[in-house]
């Protein structure tokens, strides 16, 4: 049996929707998120060979939260076609209804992307009516999700929303890499902000573990080329009292750069790392001459060809007018500054200019 959590809110595992999908579970669930390899109703019969259950797609929901737009329209920026569940009719006469969420109980699997969507189909399900959040075990990705609907909807820290379902289910443990997330999403207010420098070094992380696998990088996971045309008169629509930071190259002034696309990150040990092969001179505590970065980092952005034709490491060259503007490595560079960022897209600052937008 399914444990309730909160009031209209339960947490199971593959048993559990089975049985409600077969109209043997509890009658007041009318909702279902199912948190599984597959979105397919057919990963039941692959675990009952003699068990089927009819299902009717109602909508696929893309990356950013939208439907697929029709033909002719286009995607949206973040929609590239990539799938972040299915919403169904399913179960005995078609009177459940379900979203199926592709998600793997793996610690290097992206689950920030999915909450979104996760959370706001609980939000939705509980004001209509009832419903179980599961996965199969019940034990890690339906933990995983229940844990941050708990913390964005009563404001808890990640630690205080799992300890309150751990007083539900006590079977409940989300694998390291979801718990790491979870903390990001707590740090991040509660909600995934894709703007946030947290979750851009979170996304470079995946890019750089994708690549280390040996899996190709098709350019679906950069961001978008800020000098096109639309996103200059896109940004110039909703240009407020404060100006935007962009970066230009020097020779052609082609913005290939925003403050947006910067990945900060805090600086080490300076020059002083160098210091070994350097002659001192002067007083050893006068710091006035101590240098700042020479170079900005970023993420990697759709210009980038050299990128996406999969070399390890090249030219940054501005796309416009071939100049070159800096540098990258998968496998990371030392910034002058002393920290090494892995994996590195490099501008340096005296091939760029920076303006307001």
């Amino acid at each position: 049996m399914p444990f309730p959590v909160r009031d209209r809110l339960l947490i199971g595992d593959i048993n559990d929707a089975a049985d409600v999908l077969l109209g043997r579970g509890p009658r007041e669930i009318t909702h279902l998120l199912s948190l599984l390899s597959s979105v397919s109703v057919s990963f039941f019969s692959e675990w009952r060979p003699r068990l089927e259950i009819p299902a009717k797609e109602v909508r696929k929901v893309f990356a950013a939260g939208e439907e697929r737009p029709e033909a002719g329209e286009g995607l949206k920026q973040g929609e590239e076609g990539r799938i972040l569940g299915v919403v169904q009719m399913a179960g005995e006469g078609l009177r459940f209804v379900r979203m199926a969420v592709p998600l793997r109980d793996m610690e290097s699997e992206n689950l920030l992307d999915y909450l979104d969507v996760c959370l706001d189909f609980i939000e939705k399900s509980r004001a209509e009516g009832t419903i179980l959040v599961h996965c199969f075990a019940g034990v890690s990705r339906s933990a995983a999700v229940m844990t941050a609907y708990l913390m964005r909807s009563e404001q808890l820290s990640q630690e205080d929303a799992l300890e309150s379902l751990h007083q539900s289910c006590e079977l409940v443990c989300p694998n390291d890499g979801f718990l790491e997330q979870l903390k990001m999403f707590e740090n991040m207010g509660f909600k995934v902000d894709r703007t946030s420098p947290i979750y851009k070094r979170f996304r470079l992380k995946l890019l750089g573990e994708a690549y280390s696998r040996g899996e190709k990088i098709d350019g679906s996971g950069f961001g978008t080329d800020p000098g096109l045309p639309d996103q200059v008169s896109s940004r110039a629509d909703t240009l407020t009292d404060k100006p935007k930071t962009a970066f230009r190259c020097k020779s052609c002034r082609r913005v290939v750069a925003t403050q947006d696309n910067v990945i900060s990150h805090t600086p080490g040990e300076g020059e002083a790392c160098f210091s070994w092969a350097k002659r001192r001179s002067g007083h050893p505590f006068i710091r006035a001459d101590e240098i700042e970065c020479s170079s900005i980092f970023i993420e990697p952005l759709k210009w980038m060809k050299a990128v996406e034709d999969g070399a390890m490491e090249g030219k940054l060259s501005c796309i416009h007018c071939q100049s070159r503007l800096g540098y990258f490595n998968w496998s990371g560079i030392q910034c002058s500054c002393g920290s090494w960022i892995t994996p590195a897209f490099q501008l340096h600052k005296s091939r760029i200019d920076v303006c307001s937008l």
